[in-house]
């Protein structure tokens, strides 16, 4: 069975207000929490990898452990801003980081590893970002316009239906950039 790679941000499993902060369709934050962990389990499966860049839980720590234990997926944690809870339940998470670079084996990249930074936040510049490098964030909740010059995206579920995004839908939404190599050699 093949291991696909997801990534996602923000969910804010408990949090009441972010359904009128960030205008979610929820009519209440139980209907959220369950349409969010019912979102993720559709497209994750037990043995994918799964980056979360950051704000999983705004709850209580048993009831983030208890939300956590129902989602699929060997999770990779980014601290986000709102770790209170999920830092209590360490032992979900395969490692618990600030910031990642994440290398995915892939023909169609450099040398055939994709080189992917994994931050809670968005950046301007990063490292390699002149060559071509990614870059995934969350904390932003759709509310920074994309740059379609930055190969940087928002990977939070405000942004993509409130569903993980997969490995393979970031490549093609990177495919639509218009980047281009700053420091080009001139022919």
């Amino acid at each position: 069975m093949q291991t696909n790679i997801f990534f996602t941000a923000d969910h804010h499993f408990g949090h009441a207000n972010i359904i009128k902060f960030s205008e979610r369709p929820f009519e209440s934050m139980e209907e959220m929490n369950e349409e969010l962990i019912k979102r993720w389990n559709e497209k994750i499966a037990k043995d994918d990898m799964v980056y979360h860049l950051g704000d999983v839980s705004l709850g209580k720590p048993d009831f983030t452990k208890e939300i956590l234990e129902r989602l699929n997926g060997k999770i990779h944690l980014i601290k986000g801003n709102h770790e209170y809870s999920a830092l209590r339940v360490p032992e979900r998470f395969e490692w618990i980081k600030d910031y990642h670079e994440l290398y995915i084996e892939d023909e169609e990249a450099t040398a055939g590893k994709r080189k992917i930074i994994l931050f809670h936040y968005a950046m301007r510049t990063w490292n390699a970002s002149h060559h071509g490098v990614w870059q995934l964030y969350g904390h932003s909740h759709g509310t920074l316009s994309d740059d379609e010059n930055a190969l940087s995206i928002d990977v939070g579920v405000d942004c993509h239906n409130f569903y993980p995004i997969s490995y393979e839908e970031v490549k093609e939404i990177m495919k639509k950039k218009k980047w281009t190599q700053p420091f080009a050699p001139r022919n």
